[in-house]
C-alpha cells in the first residue's frame, strides 16, 4: 500500500516535541508492508540534512499562498522523504512554528495550509509523475487540512489524522479562509468554522476519513468536556460511529542502557554501580552536592500542561526529604525562567539546562530515581517509557498514556489528581520505595522488563490503514 506521511517534525532533521520521535520511527516500522513516504516543510534544517535532493515538481500559486517546489530525497537507512521547498514559508531562524523571541509566526496559516495543499495534489498524483498515494496520513493541526483539499479537489482518496495533542488547533482569523484558498461554504460548524475562527484542527476533524489519537484512555478524555476543548461533541460523534481509534505510541530499540553509547557508563538490569556511575556524572555535570538522596529527573516541554508549576511548589518537599532535582527541556518564557530562579536558590540541589539534548536527556533518564511527570493531561507521553527503560521510575499523573504505560507501585507511581497534594503524595511514595532497598531493586528491575516497541502500534496502523481503505 503506498502512504504519505505528511509531517512539520521529524528527529532525523527538527524537533520541537514528541511528534518528531513518533514522525521518525512509525515510518519505518511500517515499511515492512507499505511504501509509505514523508512529507515535510523544507525547513533549513531539514534541506541542509540531505546530500541530494531530485526536484519532482512543481505546485502552483494558491489564492494567497505562492508556487512551491516538491524534493525527493532520503534517509541514511532508505526511508523516502519528501519535501516542500518553498523558502520564503520555511527558511526562517526559530523553530518550525515560531520565531526566536518564541512567537508563533502570524502566516502559519498559509504556511501550514501550503504543506497540506502540496500533500494533497502530491498524493493524487499530481506532482511526482512516479508516485501517488492510496491513502494519507496527516498529523496534528499542522497538516490537518490535508483531508480538506482533498475533498475540495475532489478526490476520494482516504485520510486518516492523528491528534497528538488536542490543545493545539491552529485557529486563525475567518479571512484566512481566503488567503488558503478554501471554499466559502466551508466555513460552517460542519467544516472548518469554531465559533467565528477558522479552526485548522477542526477541518481534519470533520473531513478525515478516520481519526486516532494516541492512547486509548486519550481517546476517551476528549470526547469530554474536561479535555474535549470545545470540540467534544464532534469528537464524541465520531466515536460513536466507530471512527475515532486510541493506538498508543512506542518508543525505539536504542533505548536500551545496555548498548546506549551517549551514556556516563552502560548498564543492564541489576548493575546498579553503572546506574550510580551515571547518576554521579549527572550531579557533577549539573553542579549538585555529594548526595546518597534520590534524583529525581525531568525532561519535558516546558509547557503549563506539563504540570512544571506542580514541580516547582513541590521542590521543598523534594529537597527536605534528601532529593535532587535535575531539568532539561525549553518551552514558555516564563516557565524557564521559574526554574532558573529555582536554581539560583539551591544551586546545591537543583539544576536546570534550558534547552534540549538528546544525548543529555539520556543521561538524566540513565542517571536519575525517578521522573517526573505531572502532566495536567498527557496524550501519550514518552518520557515515562525512555525512563522506565533506563531504570528511572516515573511519578505521573493518571491521565492518558501516563495510565497505560506505568503500572502504579510497580513500574513507577500515578496519583490522581493534578494538584500539589496529590502530587506530593505520589513523590512520599517515591521517597519510602528508594530507602526500601529490596522494592526499589524490584521496581527497577520490572521497569526495565517493560517493552515498548513500535512493532505493536504499527501493526496496528496498518490493518487501521488497510480497513479505511476497503471501506472507502
Amino acid at each position: 500500500m503506498r502512504v504519505l506521511f505528511v509531517t512539520t517534525e521529524m528527529d532525523d532533521f527538527v524537533r520541537v516535541g514528541g511528534l518528531a520521535a513518533v514522525s521518525a520511527a512509525l515510518p519505518r516500522a511500517l515499511r515492512r508492508w507499505t511504501d509509505v513516504r514523508v512529507l515535510l516543510p523544507g525547513y533549513s534544517e531539514v534541506v541542509e540534512q540531505f546530500t541530494h535532493i531530485d526536484i519532482v515538481g512543481r505546485s502552483p500559486p494558491l489564492a494567497e499562498m505562492p508556487a512551491c517546489s516538491l524534493g525527493l530525497g532520503a534517509t541514511k537507512d532508505g526511508l523516502p522523504v519528501y519535501v516542500a521547498l518553498c523558502p520564503e514559508l520555511y527558511d526562517r531562524p526559530g523553530n518550525p512554528y515560531a520565531d526566536e523571541s518564541g512567537r508563533d509566526w502570524p502566516d502559519n496559516d498559509i504556511r501550514f495550509a501550503r504543506l497540506a495543499s502540496v500533500a494533497a495534489e502530491l498524493a493524487a498524483g499530481k506532482l511526482d509523475e512516479n508516485w501517488a498515494a492510496e491513502l494519507v496520513h496527516a498529523n496534528d493541526w499542522q497538516a490537518a487540512l490535508l483531508p480538506a483539499y482533498l475533498a475540495w479537489n475532489g478526490s476520494k482518496i482516504p485520510s486518516i489524522l492523528t491528534i497528538h495533542n488536542l490543545a493545539y488547533q491552529g485557529l486563525f482569523a475567518k479571512d484566512s479562509l481566503r488567503r488558503i484558498g478554501a471554499p466559502a461554504d466551508s466555513f460552517h460548524i460542519d467544516g472548518l468554522e469554531f465559533y467565528d475562527k477558522l479552526s485548522f484542527l477542526k477541518g481534519g476533524l470533520n473531513y478525515a476519513s478516520h481519526l486516532t489519537t494516541v492512547s486509548e484512555t486519550y481517546a476517551r478524555e476528549i470526547t469530554t468536556p474536561e479535555l474535549g476543548c470545545g470540540l467534544e461533541g464532534l469528537l464524541r460523534r465520531r466515536s460513536d460511529a466507530a471512527q475515532l481509534t486510541g493506538i498508543l505510541n512506542g518508543i525505539d530499540e536504542s533505548w536500551d542502557p545496555s548498548a546506549c553509547t551517549q551514556l556516563a557508563q552502560p548498564f543492564g538490569a541489576g548493575d546498579w554501580e553503572g546506574k550510580q556511575a551515571n547518576a554521579d556524572y549527572i550531579r557533577q555535570q549539573f553542579g549538585l552536592a555529594l548526595s546518597r538522596g534520590p534524583l529525581f529527573g525531568l525532561v519535558a516541554r516546558l509547557v503549563h500542561q506539563k504540570g512544571i508549576d506542580l514541580v516547582l511548589s513541590a521542590t521543598d518537599e523534594i529537597i527536605n526529604g534528601g532529593g535532587q532535582i535535575v531539568v532539561t527541556g525549553r518551552g514558555e518564557p516564563e516557565i524557564e525562567q521559574a526554574l532558573v530562579a529555582a536554581h539560583r536558590r539551591r544551586p546545591d540541589a537543583i539544576g536546570v539546562a534550558i534547552g534540549f539534548n538528546d544525548a543529555q536527556a539520556r543521561r538524566i533518564f540513565a542517571g536519575s530515581d525517578f521522573t517526573l511527570m505531572p502532566s495536567r493531561f498527557e496524550p501519550c507521553g514518552l518520557s515515562q517509557m525512555y525512563a522506565q527503560r533506563f531504570g528511572s521510575l516515573p511519578i505521573g499523573h493518571q491521565t492518558g498514556g501516563l495510565a497505560e504505560t506505568i503500572t502504579d507501585g510497580e513500574t513507577g507511581f500515578l496519583f490522581s489528581q493534578p494538584s500539589t497534594e496529590s502530587f506530593v503524595g505520589g513523590l512520599r511514595r517515591a521517597f519510602s520505595a528508594f530507602f526500601a532497598k529490596d522494592r526499589l531493586d524490584a521496581m527497577r528491575r520490572s521497569a526495565m522488563a517493560r517493552s515498548f516497541s513500535w512493532s505493536v502500534s504499527a501493526a496496528c496502523y496498518g490493518a487501521l490503514y488497510r480497513k479505511t481503505v476497503a471501506l472507502r
